[in-house]
């Protein structure tokens, strides 16, 4: 948030590149739906993130070693993201870690907590520089989202009370990703890296404290 706006000011105008990001994010939404439509199975789920994973990795490579420098960056990346790598690819990364190590209805909504809850908190608030927090209504609007793509996969696996203790956990600790970047010796701890793991632990601790289902795929 800017000094210049107030927690209950106008909704921000988006800029074009900002937009297009939010469409290329919210796009990824296709990933674990192919798992939940019935396409892949599970483990051949696992595979096709690993293939998305090393794609982003090789454009990175080209980008930041090689220094191809592609029109397709502009849109993709960030001004801080110059020299370290890109949110895209954390995003590829980090869906790619949960699917590998949690079970899917754990993997799943920690994962489309990053492809379509960030990007609609990301239409409500400002383009933020690394130290920068949301507005409240932004992280409002991005922990109803989160317990909504949550609960039903958490609620049929653990049923309702547990379930939805875990949807909330996850909820809030990927808004509390969401919400803060931190700067951990020069690098942004990206919202891209830190969502899905963060929603996925926190599920994943109730679900391990009450013993209803297991937490590992």
């Amino acid at each position: 948030m800017t000094t210049s706006q107030s927690a209950s000011g106008p909704l921000p105008d988006v800029s074009e590149s900002e937009l297009k990001r939010r469409v290329v994010h919210a796009s990824g939404t296709g990933l674990p739906l192919l798992y939940v439509l019935g396409f892949v199975s599970w483990t051949q789920f696992g595979y096709v993130m690993l293939l998305a994973s090393g794609v982003a990795a090789l454009l990175e490579f080209l980008r930041l070693v090689v220094g191809l420098d592609w029109d397709i960056y502009d849109d993709l990346t960030r001004p801080y993201e110059q020299t370290n790598v890109a949110g895209y690819a954390l995003y590829m990364f980090s869906i790619t870690a949960v699917a590998l190590v949690f079970a899917p209805y754990v993997a799943v909504p920690a994962a489309l907590m990053l492809t379509i809850g960030d990007p609609v908190s990301g239409l409500l608030g400002t383009t933020r520089e690394a130290d920068e927090s949301k507005r409240l209504r932004t992280l409002g609007a991005m922990f109803a989202v989160c317990l909504a793509v949550a609960a039903p996969f958490l609620v049929a696996a653990a049923g309702t009370g547990v379930g939805l203790a875990a949807a909330l956990a996850a909820a809030l600790a990927a808004t509390v990703a969401d919400g803060f970047k931190p700067v951990i010796a020069g690098y942004v701890v990206d919202d891209n890296l830190s969502i899905p793991p963060a929603a996925a632990l926190a599920a994943s601790a109730v679900l391990a404290v009450t013993g209803v289902a297991p937490v590992f795929g």
